[in-house]
């Protein structure tokens, strides 16, 4: 499912801000982007994230923030500056120059002075992003908790479709039974020209017909797979590849009833079902 969430921790002088990016993938992918002197941190927030969320691929940005600016600080290369004012000395001396070289004359050398990042208290980093991931996992569950209730709502009454539909199944199964005695019956005649039916034969032969085209089994079994599949849209655990399962399932026991089927309002359910649980295959595909 998708969702955003962000948050913010503070630590012992360290603040940091994570901000959170999902979108709908079959398993579980996690992808950090941290500044580099917090990467330290990433197996622990991989670990952070995966322990409350079970699918999809999710982007984590981590931010930190510093009281100076830009989270910078000045740095002096003592060495280089050092080897400057010798350098200026030697001039000095060379060509009869008055004065000894300044503060100010070695720190405008280039590589003396330079920006660097500040280094982070590990202790107190690792404390702030707990408080700001923790924040932002759980604005992505609220959000993600109101597109699955969506979810589920489409998903149930697409289920309750494929119910409707199997009971249809049912009702017309004994159907083409009968429209197979007559047909037989028919068919004898016109083979036999008028003589004596032998009704202990044509019954063995409805028998026979009524047992391959029976799909009591296959119903029952679809039944069972969509009171599962309800059960699971109603746990609080993730359920994105029991459903998926669930599906397969479906689809095994649709394809069998119209394999077995010599009905025409059998075939037409058969392939609005497997329509409508094509549906239902996409739908869960956002299901954690």
């Amino acid at each position: 499912m998708t969702g955003f969430g962000a948050g913010r921790g503070e630590a012992s002088g360290e603040s940091l801000t994570v901000e959170l990016r999902a979108v709908n993938g079959k398993f579980c992918e996690v992808k950090p982007r941290l500044p580099r002197e917090l990467a330290a941190l990433e197996p622990e927030l991989l670990k952070a994230v995966k322990a409350r969320v079970s699918r999809g691929v999710i982007d984590v940005f981590v931010r930190r923030e510093s009281g100076s600016a830009r989270g910078l600080s000045p740095k002096v290369d003592l060495a280089l500056a050092a080897a400057y004012a010798k350098a200026l000395r030697e001039l000095k001396n060379e060509l009869g120059l008055a004065g000894e070289p300044a503060v100010n004359d070695v720190a405008q050398m280039d590589g003396v002075i330079s920006l660097g990042e500040i280094a982070a208290d590990p202790v107190a980093a690792a404390s702030a992003l707990q408080a700001a991931l923790g924040s932002a996992l759980d604005a992505l569950e609220q959000m993600r908790r109101r597109e699955g209730e969506a979810l589920a709502r489409d998903l149930l009454a697409r289920l309750a479709a494929i119910e409707q539909g199997a009971r249809e199944v049912g009702r017309l199964a004994p159907l083409q039974v009968e429209a197979a005695r007559e047909r037989l019956s028919q068919r004898i005649a016109e083979l036999t020209r008028g003589m004596p039916l032998d009704p202990a034969r044509l019954v063995q032969e409805v028998a026979l017909f009524a047992d391959r085209t029976d799909v009591a089994e296959e119903l029952t079994r679809l039944a069972s797979h969509l009171e599962q599949a309800r059960a699971l849209i109603a746990s609080d655990l993730p359920a994105g590849r029991k459903l998926e399962f669930l599906v397969q399932e479906v689809n095994r026991e649709i394809n069998t009833i119209g394999s077995k089927s010599q009905h025409a309002g059998i075939a037409s359910q058969v392939v609005d079902l497997k329509a409508e649980l094509e549906r239902v295959r996409e739908q869960i595909q956002n299901v954690e």
